[in-house]
């Protein structure tokens, strides 16, 4: 295929615009790059990005394209690791338009689109008691769209659960533009009579195929075990109407036959009651004979980790002791057995026990349904992948190779296949897997960058393909996906014949080959040792970075300009250009300088640093403290500025009291309408430099409350109580009539109602944790300010013998990674949940209440007892939905306001009928009003109207 010149790229952009809006056709430097990136090592920049939020903008979209020769690809989470979702055409994004779902048969089916993340729809089903089939490891991260067209699996969902196995109906959009809905008898009807063609080739295909004795056994034996590798021949055998044929063979067609709208799947049991153990082996051998019995027991998981994977964690913390001790050549299983009551899991666990009782593991094996111990043994399997991945050598990728082997053959497998590791120089490489399924795989750091490191990769590759796929009859891709990785190997795999029934399914769909040509099927037999990702070292905050995608889920700005991943590819690619010099192209020059000019934005103004990143990252990263870095190096000359505000900090806050009074006055003047219209014009003057008033803006603080007379007598236990400079400065919504009193009015309150001795700090005026600085990247005041407190918060709390709550959750995570371990530091849901409920009476309010769960509450692990505190003092509390960070920040709420809109979008719809909503930070209660449209509070605020004296 000749490639496109950019006349045509710059024509379709034309064509799009008349129906599209300009924001959702993209195609500079940077963001092309960005959104260019997925999970795989293969690096191709698309030369225009469009997000269709339609299906008819989708297929206006299609139809552009083809009119042009443009080629095609779609794309929803990028957490694929094959290459599957790269292009240098046309990438098409399915993301927040793409989002919908609908429940039928009482859970037993739900229609998703691909927006749609995997973990969400879990959590839709969970008031039925089901799930969806397939569970990748990806989950909480990776979308619907890529699960089905992958044909993603999984630990527990083996073959029986996949997609391919669970599909009810298909809202498909062919190459041609043409949208066909299985679950409509019309669509049905209509597409028989537009596309007899393609129908009838389908099911001569199938015909022939189960005519062919020989083929049809390989067909059959092929998908006994877990397959990927090319197309869902499967269907060919499994099915003889060509409507079906074609709905099951989108499922793992990586986007190269049509794109899958929205899917239907029928669902599966959630088993309540869980249990496992960690059984070791002194041996492969021992550990595959094992797993063979186990086939034909009750268990929901049986994963496999030999003695390397289980060294490359045992120094982690909370890892049992045993791991250090194993024998060399050791491994072990993690057994997951469920049920769905006592009975069921009691019989299952005997059942279990009574299969094992033939083979001699290391230890007794015995099951535990301790939650904590569950998720240790869990969190141990888990941990493989990124263990690798956290200690490889700056500049190299993490390969993760996805094979399956026939299980009666799985010990053979696994020693020829670590042998050829071994001889290719991969020593250091891990090996884990589904063992039930034969399903292995292979961790191992690469690099491209070095001479021969290139030819060692392929001569490994050609082995693997070699043994796995010819000699033991196994498949090369498991459930990966074929992708672009082993493309080049597909014939060797299936052989000419199933081979050349895949170019004729490919024909039939796409006889142009526009939809993700050279993925899955490909001519070019060194496709994937070409386009290899450049990974240069940029920074050693987010060098161990594996841009597997994950924490893009959770990431306020996701919707509105970059990820973290790919703020850290942005930053990369910043560091490839500058490496140059003066030997730099021409090209690569005004590459750098376009870089440069969009970095700003998307990669600085619109970050919340807010940390969420790194607890979805496998590798520990929080690319907020590469943003507040970059910050420090941007804004260090206004150091001076910095320690002068902190020497007067007492003054600033009084200040900003003073600028809330006058901005109240004229509001009441004014009216919303024209004060947001003057606030927005200043704003505009200025360059976006002054911050944007809204309606949600509080009043003033009353601090005079903190001057009264607080009684310390010895009988009452002491608690030392820190404002934070936020509560010090924002008093309640003006606008709230539910609640008047500030959140310090609240809080004293609740203290003296419980019975507490409230001792407010010396200074309190001038105290800040020190995060207002260290945001802007003023590190040296941030630490100053951190000292200054630290002293103030000793002695106040007698070297920490009394504990310390302040009222505003991200402060309290700043003083804890900062301040001295001595002091007891709590924020308002531990303190209230652990030390108020106990000693005040609460009858639940009769209410349906909202709750947002903060970033730095989350980042605490305080989510849970945060929604516990909420429902003991509320009839009814909603957690909206797929809302993580506020994206207000601070004060970015003001200053960089459409953040906060984007990370908050939906949120109304979510709190519709709710009379308020709660959290835990005062800033953040700002934005939340806005966009939520109801009143936020503090959680305190809920608990006094809740409480009564014990």
């Amino acid at each position: 295929m000749s490639r496109p010149g950019a006349e045509a790229y710059h024509e379709l952009k034309a064509a799009l615009s008349a129906s599209l809006p300009g924001e959702r056709l993209i195609d500079d430097p940077l963001r092309t790059l960005a959104y260019g990136t997925d999970a795989s090592f293969y690096r191709l920049v698309p030369r225009l990005v469009v997000r269709p939020e339609s299906e008819a903008e989708l297929r206006l979209t299609l139809a552009e394209c083809r009119a042009r020769g443009l080629p095609v690809t779609f794309r929803a989470a990028g957490t694929s690791l094959s290459g599957q979702a790269v292009t240098d055409s046309v990438l098409i994004q399915l993301g927040r338009g793409w989002r919908g779902h609908e429940i039928f048969d009482e859970g037993r089916a739900i229609r998703l689109q691909p927006g749609v993340i995997g973990a969400r729809a879990n959590q839709l089903l969970a008031p039925y008691g089901r799930k969806i089939g397939p569970d990748p490891a990806s989950i909480a991260s990776c979308m619907v769209g890529g699960i089905a067209a992958n044909n993603a699996s999984g630990m527990c969902c083996g073959t029986a659960q996949n997609s391919y196995r669970t599909v009810r109906d298909l809202r498909v959009i062919l190459a041609d533009g043409t949208l066909l809905d299985t679950a409509d008898p019309e669509s049905v009807a209509a597409f028989r009579r537009s596309h007899t063609e393609l129908l009838a080739g389908l099911e001569r295909l199938a015909a022939e195929t189960r005519g062919n004795a020989e083929l049809a056994e390989r067909i059959r034996h092929k998908y006994r075990l877990k397959n990927t590798t090319g197309y869902a021949l499967n269907s060919l055998v499994d099915f003889s109407d060509g409507i079906e044929i074609l709905k099951h063979l989108m499922i793992g067609s990586e986007g190269t036959l049509g794109c899958i709208a929205a899917i239907t799947y029928d669902t599966v049991v959630d088993e309540p009651l869980k249990a496992a153990a960690l059984a070791f082996f002194p041996d492969m051998a021992a550990t595959c004979r094992a797993t063979i019995a186990l086939k034909r027991s009750p268990v929901s998981a049986v994963e496999l980790m030999d003695r390397a994977a289980l060294r490359s964690v045992e120094d982690e913390a909370g890892m049992p002791e045993v791991l250090r001790t194993l024998p060399e050549g050791a491994a072990a299983l993690l057994i997951d057995v469920r049920g769905n009551d006592e009975a069921e899991l009691q019989a299952r666990l005997g059942e279990v026990q009574a299969t094992l009782e033939g083979i001699r593991p290391l230890e007794p094996v015995g099951f535990t349904r301790d939650a904590d111990t569950y998720a240790l043994y869990w969190k141990i399997r888990k941990g493989l992948f990124p263990a690798v991945g956290a200690v490889r050598e700056t500049g190299t990728t993490v390969i993760i190779e996805d094979v399956a082997f026939p299980i009666e053959r799985l010990d053979e497998g696994v020693l020829a296949l670590t042998d050829i590791f071994h001889r290719h120089g991969y020593a250091e490489a891990i090996l884990f897997g589904h063992a039930l399924e034969g399903n292995l795989h292979f961790v191992f750091p690469q690099g491209f960058e070095r001479p021969g490191e290139v030819e060692r990769y392929q001569a490994l590759m050609d082995e693997v393909a070699q043994l796995v796929g010819v000699e033991y009859g196994g498949s090369l891709k498991a459930e990966h996906g074929t992708g672009r990785n082993m493309a080049p190997y597909v014939e060797l795999e299936w052989g000419p014949e199933a081979y050349a029934l895949m170019w004729e399914i490919k024909a039939l769909f796409d006889p142009e080959n526009l939809l993700n040509p050279e993925v899955i099927l490909s001519r070019n037999p060194t496709l994937h040792l070409e386009n290899l990702k450049p990974l240069p070292a940029a920074h050693e905050i987010v060098d161990k970075c594996i841009e597997c995608g994950f924490c893009e889920s959770v990431c306020p700005s996701r919707d509105l300009t970059l990820t973290p991943r790919q703020r850290i590819v942005i930053t990369r690619e910043l560091a490839r250009l500058e490496a140059q010099g003066a030997a730099a192209s021409d090209d690569d020059v005004a590459r750098l300088a376009a870089l440069r000019a969009d970095l700003g934005h998307a990669v600085d103004a619109t970050c919340a640093v807010d940390g969420l990143c790194e607890t979805r990252c496998p590798v520990g990263i929080n690319t907020g403290d590469l943003v507040r870095d970059m910050r420090r190096r941007r804004l260090g000359h206004h150091a001076g500025l910095a320690r002068r505000l902190g020497a007067h900090f007492d003054g600033v806050t009084r200040a900003a009291r003073g600028t809330l009074r006058l901005a109240g006055a004229a509001n009441r003047l004014l009216g919303d309408g024209v004060m947001g219209a003057i606030s927005q014009g200043v704003r505009r003057l200025s360059g976006e430099r002054l911050p944007q008033w809204t309606p949600a803006l509080p009043q003033a603080a009353p601090v005079r409350v903190l001057k009264r007379h607080v009684d310390v007598e010895a009988s009452r236990p002491r608690v030392v109580y820190l404002p934070s400079c936020a509560t010090r400065m924002f008093g309640a919504d003006r606008r709230d009539d539910g609640e008047s009193r500030s959140v310090m009015e609240v809080t004293l309150a609740l203290l003296e109602r419980a019975g507490f001795a409230v001792v407010i700090p010396a200074r309190v005026d001038s105290l800040c944790c020190g995060m207002a600085f260290r945001s802007k990247g003023q590190f040296d005041e941030a630490d100053h300010k951190g000292r200054e407190l630290n002293r103030e918060l000793l002695a106040a709390s007698e070297n920490g013998r009394h504990p310390i709550l302040c009222d505003t959750s991200p402060c309290t995570l700043q003083m804890q990674e900062h301040l001295d371990d001595c002091l007891v530091l709590q924020e308002p849901v531990a303190f209230a949940h652990d030390h108020l409920l106990p000693r005040l009476d609460v009858t639940p309010v009769g209410e349906r209440v909202a709750v947002h769960v903060t970033c730095s509450s989350t980042r605490m692990g305080l989510g849970d007892k945060m929604v516990a505190l909420a429902r003991a003092c509320a009839e009814e509390v909603v957690v909206p939905a797929e809302i993580t960070c506020c994206g207000f920040a601070g004060d970015k709420g003001f200053g960089v306001p459409e953040l906060n809109a984007s990370a908050l979008s939906g949120l109304a719809e979510q709190v519709a009928g709710c009379s308020a909503g709660y959290s835990n930070s005062r800033t953040c209660e700002i934005g939340l009003s806005r966009h939520g449209e109801i009143p936020y509070r503090s959680i305190l605020s809920l608990l006094d109207r809740a409480s009564q004296p014990g």
